[in-house]
């Protein structure tokens, strides 16, 4: 029989009503008419002892009330019903609960009075979007019922089954690496270096309000250090652009524990930390930039503020919304120049493979780690920002160019895309959103639906002065391409409320070759082990890694992929041609080809 109403909810922990619902019968009428019946609710009543195995096929249930019958136990495949969110089981003979109802990870309401349960299952405590829990009547453990009892006791109780539920070994299966292309037969080593970007979450954000489904101790700082930080060093990047790094975290962990691997970082905190005492200030997070100390020397860094860039363009039309929607979001930017350096090598052992090997010649290289405002309903803020990063990092380069006398005329005029570029950051935005069409194509239009029709565009024309002449695109001048292209990573961020790619690593497109990047976890995984999100024991923030190896182009190795393509060219024009030459003698020896 299905029930179309709930319960009175006042009674929900204290007592078991059985109020039958009237049943909702199609007539004849209803019938003739093409009504069909749907049921998502089910009870069964009447003192029953076992359940039919079909039960568990009626995978689309929502509510199951197998309330006042005499069910000694509970089979398994309850697990099989995955969309319940409301499941009765009041007033039965049940002694124990199958570990499998840890797997109903969409349950909301729990009844369990009156039963003859003692103990409850550690599983239980996956359970975590649920809201109602009665257990009276039951002679549980004293230990049990004295955290029940407590206010928000629900919660106390799941936060400490979870906690005390063994952890099974599971560890993830090894990302694949994924080769994009070969390093240029003259390539110098020093040029040919890896990137990643990763987002470590916070210790303040970690929490069971936000992660319900992840045990404490999991999200412990503590605990998560150890493990982002092995993280890190199995990759080995040349350069780390980290976000969410705590100011603390970065003084006490990152900074010296990096420095054992001869590493150098420079860190910056969002703007809030100005208003803060020494303590608080420990507990703002923000972005940091490290980098091999072998391979790169910091000459300059810079901080972007967008609290304070926004203010400096909040004069006239738009001004209003630049200063109650964009700068009250603290977000942040860092840039470092960087000077390659010489990599010793041992040529003796491996004379062959460098024996073409063009002489070391130092060059710049700018690096910028962002993190981006996450509220979806501010689609405008985070695009703006965008805007605001890039002229900054325009200001940047002129400066930077100026400092290695890159100015390609008498005037000093800078070509943007002289000195090469990576961005990396969590963007909090999708591949189809403003904020990566701005930074992939180099425009935008004026009326772009990110924008929400808010009055933008007095106060837009100071961060980008530069328009097509119709002035309906808003531009900027970096050559960009992403090192990961479309689809290779179905998400970079995974919590049970969303998944998808939302950290990018960007760089010059004239400048570097895309050699490889570090591929996707197998999402096998997740539903193998029933993985609600992230973080989880094995995996310590809400977002994975991205790493990506790029080769930093001389004028010599751009005229060696010229000449490459060139001849790749000239070889797919002789296959093509050759194919016609045998397909028409094919055709004369009478084949017909289909």
């Amino acid at each position: 029989m299905t029930r179309t109403g709930h319960r009175d909810r006042e009674n929900k922990y204290e007592q078991t009503t059985n109020n039958r619902r009237a049943p909702i019968i199609l007539t004849a009428d209803d019938i003739a008419q093409g009504k069909e019946s749907y049921w998502s609710e089910l009870e069964i009543s009447g003192l029953v002892r076992n359940l039919s195995p079909q039960l568990w096929s009626f995978t689309h249930l929502t509510g199951l009330y197998l309330n006042d019958n005499n069910l000694t136990k509970l089979s398994p495949d309850i697990a099989k019903l995955e969309h319940l969110i409301l499941l009765d089981l009041s007033n039965n003979k049940l002694r124990s609960l199958p570990a499998e109802i840890g797997e109903l990870i969409m349950l909301r309401e729990l009844y369990l009075n009156h039963n003859n349960l003692r103990q409850l299952p550690y599983e239980l405590g996956r359970l975590f979007q649920l809201q109602q829990l009665a257990l009276k009547g039951n002679p549980l453990t004293q230990e049990l019922l004295v955290i029940y009892n407590e206010q928000n006791g629900v919660q106390k109780l799941l936060t400490y089954l979870l906690d005390n539920l063994q952890v099974p070994d599971m560890q993830p299966p090894t990302r694949p690496w994924l080769t994009m292309a070969e390093p240029t037969p003259i390539h110098h080593v020093s040029n040919v270096f890896t990137v990643m970007c990763y987002n470590v979450l916070c210790d303040k954000l970690a929490s069971r309000q936000l992660y319900s489904y992840c045990p404490s101790w999991a999200l412990s700082w503590d605990f998560r250090k150890n493990v982002i930080m092995k993280e890190i060093k199995q990759y080995d990047a040349d350069i780390i652009c980290l976000q969410e790094v705590e100011s603390g975290q970065f003084e006490s962990f990152f900074l010296p524990e990096l420095k054992i691997s001869h590493y150098y970082g420079i860190f910056s905190p969002k703007s809030r930390a100005k208003t803060m005492n020494e303590q608080e200030r420990k507990r703002v997070d923000g972005c940091a930039i490290f980098f091999k100390t072998e391979k790169f020397e910091l000459v300059n860094e810079h901080l972007m503020e967008f609290t304070f860039l926004a203010a400096q363009t909040a004069d006239g039309e738009g001004s209003e919304e630049m200063l109650n929607r964009v700068m009250p979001k603290d977000n942040i930017g860092l840039v470092a120049l960087l000077k390659t350096r010489k990599v010793e090598i041992d040529v003796s052992e491996k004379s062959s493979e460098f024996e073409n090997m063009q002489p070391f010649e130092s060059q710049p290289l700018v690096v910028c780690t962002a993190h981006i405002h996450w509220d979806p309903e501010y689609c405008d803020v985070k695009l703006i920002q965008t805007m605001l990063m890039m002229r900054e990092l325009q200001k940047f380069i002129d400066q930077s160019a100026t400092m290695f006398n890159l100015s390609t005329n008498t005037e000093k005029q800078v070509d943007p895309n002289s000195i090469p570029l990576i961005i990396c950051g969590d963007f909090n935005s999708l591949p189809d959103s403003g904020v990566v069409e701005y930074l992939s194509r180099g425009r935008i239009s004026v009326e772009h639906p990110d924008f929400k029709k808010l009055a933008y565009k007095l106060c837009l024309r100071k961060v980008c002065p530069v328009v097509d002449q119709n002035e309906k695109e808003y531009t900027h001048p970096f050559d960009i391409v992403k090192a990961y292209a479309d689809g290779v990573l179905p998400f970079t961020n995974y919590t049970f409320d969303f998944r998808g790619v939302i950290d990018y690593i960007f760089c010059s497109q004239r400048l570097f070759s895309v050699l490889g990047v570090l591929g996707p976890l197998d999402t096998k995984w997740f539903s193998k082990h029933r993985i609600p999100g992230c973080p989880h024991h094995y995996i310590p923030s809400d977002h994975f890694p991205i790493v990506a190896e790029l080769e930093l182009l001389t004028k010599k190795s751009m005229a060696e992929l010229e000449k490459q393509k060139q001849q790749q060219e000239k070889n797919n024009l002789e296959n093509k041609s050759g194919n016609k030459n045998n397909n028409s003698g094919n055709n004369s020896n009478g084949h017909v080809r289909r």
